[in-house]
């Protein structure tokens, strides 16, 4: 029996379910996700997929990524909500690849692992997956493994196996409805120019779930906790100085009291420049690589390849500034002193993530 796969989550109980019902089958997971957005979310669940599959001893294959195929066959639909149209043909590209691989391989029989998904509606996949293996001359089997406490199963399993929990479907369009209807940032589709990796990006956490993959592999015991914090993210930030951009590179954790602001260099205390507005502050290139040890030969060169997230943020410690501290500082080839004006488009938030400790 060849077996959609579409989460780690979902997968880990419904397979476990399946070769107890059917001991007679031999299981075949297909990881077919192209609805999966962006591509770092979409290689996360594979890989925490394929650590499920080897637990339990389950062959797995990776279908095409073909998220342009995708994208045109909801085109029209990015507005529909969960449970509507886009979703009904998200189900019928999967299914109807799943189904031909399992022509394919030789299989008489195809199921998915959304049918223990409690987003997704059974009779929306039942319907898809009958017409779909009707026209390859094979079966659907839709068993609803959410029923008796089914659901809670799989979410005990899910925590006792650390597996990972994503919080969306995957699709870029649900996810910012979902986001809205929150009130939250969908932090999951920004991705800096610089790629620096930001705290509880998907980035973030594939670099944990390595280092996890890791530590099981050697026998290390290990446990992920999860922790609050301040996040933060910004989407656009500019200098113009006399009305030329200038390039500057604003650190972690620079904000505004709106997203603009103009004023000019008031004060200094040794190598800080104070700004007259927004408690705005500005340090050379030459201080910054002096500050962190570094050798950066112009701003643009730190703009595009800034050193890791947190050592940025203990710059603002040898600052002087607090812990607690939201001041825009700006990094600059020379301090301006002309008329200066900001734009500064971030935005500062609690959120949760998942931390590796090592036991």
């Amino acid at each position: 029996m060849l077996v959609h796969i579409c989460c780690s989550v979902d997968s880990h109980y419904f397979l476990q379910k399946l070769q107890s019902d059917y001991p007679q089958e031999k299981l075949t997971g297909f990881f077919y996700d192209p609805n999966i957005h962006p591509y770092s979310e979409y290689y996360l669940r594979l890989l925490d997929v394929r650590r499920s599959c080897k637990m339990l001893g389950i062959d797995l294959i990776e279908g095409e990524y073909d998220v342009e195929n995708w994208l045109d066959a909801v085109r029209g639909l990015e507005h529909e909500p969960e449970k509507g149209s886009r979703c009904s043909v998200c189900f019928d590209r999967r299914f109807e690849v799943t189904a031909k691989q399992a022509s394919q391989m030789g299989e008489t029989t195809f199921t998915s692992t959304l049918l223990t998904s409690p987003k997704k509606s059974l009779k929306q996949l039942k319907t898809a997956g009958d017409a779909l293996a009707k026209s390859e001359g094979i079966s659907f089997i839709a068993p609803d493994y959410r029923k008796a406490s089914g659901t809670q199963e799989q979410n005990v399993m899910a925590k006792e196996d650390a597996l990972y929990r994503q919080d969306y479907c995957g699709c870029m369009f649900g996810l910012n409805i979902q986001r809205e209807e929150q009130d939250k940032l969908a932090d999951e589709l920004f991705l800096p120019i610089s790629k620096q990796i930001q705290p509880e990006s998907i980035e973030e956490r594939i670099e944990m779930y390595e280092e996890r993959w890791k530590l099981e592999d050697e026998g290390i015991p290990h446990k992920i906790i999860k922790q609050r914090f301040l996040n933060w993210r910004m989407s656009m930030g500019l200098l113009r100085v006399r009305k030329a951009v200038i390039p500057a590179h604003f650190l972690p954790y620079s904000t505004l009291r709106g997203e603009y602001t103009r004023g000019k260099i008031e004060y200094n205390i040794g190598e800080v420049h104070h700004m007259n507005r927004d408690e705005v502050r500005f340090i050379t290139r030459r201080y910054y690589n002096e500050l962190m040890n570094s050798d950066y030969p112009s701003v643009k060169a730190l703009i595009f390849d800034p050193p890791a997230f947190d050592t940025e943020v203990s710059l603002r410690t040898k600052l002087g500034v607090t812990p607690y501290d939201l001041s825009a500082i700006l990094v600059v080839e020379e301090i301006p002193d002309n008329k200066i004006e900001i734009i500064c488009q971030s935005k500062v938030y609690s959120d949760v993530k998942e931390v590796l400790i090592k036991k």
